[in-house]
């Protein structure tokens, strides 16, 4: 009956890795019809923490986190390799890359010192969030392998002609994002789940909370021979051949169907059974990676970033909160990048600084934000984007107050109309609000050669422009357009606003 333990959790893992992807699959523009596209978002212990010392709430949907907080508590650090996905495919690649001898996997899976950099890693992150930075989505597993897919693996598949996708996507900083998981894969050939053992704050969190489970991997003295061949295929290098380390144990099940004497088993102490090491970490360490997380706060925020200047290229999805409030929020998933059906929602780079690295910003040379679409909000897993109707969005209950995004500006050194004598209102023609925030005046000018040139020559209504960014996105002029959305006059601000003074 034991050996069903690892063939239980083998089906586990394959379900919950299998629902992964395709609730990330579901959640495309062509798909989505009420799934919990952000369940796995939402179960993560370590966003639910970090979002709640930055914010001081704990956002609904993140409530789900709970069930797997007490579920820990009980039964270990399942999750790592029962239902994280970023876990599963680090322990497929392991057992892809890894051809050794048994001999030396029983090495390598022993615990090893460095295992204690992801427990620093998580202290660093966390004083930072309870100073109110939030930069857990730059290493949270589930965050980073959502990312990684959104704007990395899926469009790379999208150009072999998968069908993840609408229309091929594009997104600034892909390349990066896809290598860093790529990296993360490779690092399995030099220690198996090189990832989990070593950098994930994640883990770390879980290993914190499985400290004493009640239930927990047990040796029986008696029964054991020495032989080392639990070592072969542990999947935490928690060594459960002497004093198991539970706070590194994974729960995988290996070693208990590699024992050949039975001495290993899950559950309750029995009278022969080991003892347990405690958490292995140097308090030292963990002071001075509070002190250094300390002092990068204030180093972040001395720095230039579009919450003490707004830049009129930090246009943020349509309900996003105040900047600093989105920032205490976001945790750089890409969600509402994958629901987004035009691919304006891009990860910013240093627009806004280096705290806002890989937020959601809209890039209207790629997109545009739809004017009946509010997905976004209604896949965000912590409330950085509030969940819209199309009513609240474009005015339909309020007709003096829609959502505004920012404002567009003409050019008229590059405007077809204004600068080239040439015809277009292309502009006018795709403005989606009532009425058009652009609007021409005709004029009639003398060409060149002395001929009168018929023109309508576009204006902007500030007060009626949504800064959907429609209009730059169609502009014919295909480089830099002639008309340029900047975030200035968006609702969610007011000190970004544009100061009219009447003549």
């Amino acid at each position: 009956m034991l050996p069903n333990l690892r063939a239980i959790r083998r089906l586990y893992a394959g379900f919950f890795l299998v629902l992964f992807l395709l609730l990330l699959w579901l959640a495309d523009f062509s798909h989505l019809q009420g799934y919990e596209v952000s369940l796995f978002l939402e179960l993560d212990p370590l966003t639910a923490l970090a979002g709640g010392l930055t914010s001081a709430t704990l956002y609904r949907g993140l409530a789900l986190s709970l069930l797997i907080i007490i579920l820990t508590l009980f039964l270990g650090r399942f999750f790592c390799s029962w239902v994280c996905p970023l876990g599963i495919i680090n322990q497929i690649t392991s057992h892809l890359f890894t051809r050794r001898r048994p001999a030396e996997e029983y090495r390598r899976n022993r615990y090893q010192p460095i295992f204690r950099i992801k427990y620093y890693l998580l202290t660093a992150l966390l004083v930072m969030a309870a100073l109110g930075v939030l930069q857990i989505g730059l290493l949270d597993p589930i965050a980073l392998i959502t990312r990684s897919f959104v704007v990395g693996i899926w469009p790379a598949l999208q150009q072999g002609g998968a069908g993840f996708y609408l229309s091929q996507p594009y997104f600034i900083g892909g390349v990066l994002i896809a290598l860093i998981l790529l990296a993360i894969l490779v690092a399995n050939r030099f220690m198996t789940r090189y990832w989990c053992r070593v950098l994930c704050p994640l883990g770390a969190l879980l290993g914190l909370l499985s400290w004493r489970p009640l239930l927990r991997i047990r040796r029986d003295v008696d029964k054991c021979n020495d032989c080392h061949k639990c070592l072969q295929f542990c999947q935490g290098g928690c060594d459960p051949d002497g004093a198991l380390r539970v706070s590194e144990c994974h729960v995988c099940m290996n070693c208990i169907e590699q024992c050949p004497d039975g001495a290993l088993h899950y559950g309750l102490a029995q009278p022969r059974s080991s003892i347990h090491q405690p958490l292995d970490v140097n308090r030292r360490r963990l002071l001075e990676s509070g002190v250094v997380a300390m002092a990068f706060v204030p180093l972040l925020r001395s720095s230039y970033s579009s919450a003490a200047s707004p830049h009129p290229a930090v246009i943020r999805p349509p309900g996003s909160l105040p900047e600093l409030d989105f920032l205490a929020r976001c945790i750089k998933c890409a969600a509402c990048m994958r629901v987004c059906p035009t691919n304006v929602l891009q990860p910013a780079l240093l627009e806004g600084g280096l705290e806002a690295l890989w937020t959601p910003i809209l890039v209207n040379r790629l997109g545009y934000c739809e004017h009946h679409c509010v997905l976004c909000g209604h896949v965000c897993p912590t409330g950085a984007i509030r969940p819209l109707t199309v009513a609240a969005k474009v005015g339909t209950t309020n007709p003096s107050e829609p959502i505004k995004l920012g404002t567009a500006f003409f050019d008229h050194g590059r405007c077809l109309p204004w600068a080239m004598h040439t015809p277009c209102i292309v502009c006018e023609e795709v403005c989606p609000t009532a009425p058009k925030a652009i609007w021409y005046q005709k004029t009639t000018i003398t060409g060149r050669d002395g001929q009168p040139i018929s023109l309508k020559q576009p204006y902007v209504e500030p007060a009626r422009c949504i800064g959907c960014g429609i209009c730059e996105n169609k502009c014919p002029v295909s480089d830099m357009a002639a008309i340029r959305v900047t975030s200035v006059g968006e609702s969610r601000s007011t000190k970004n606003v544009m100061i009219l003074r009447s003549p």
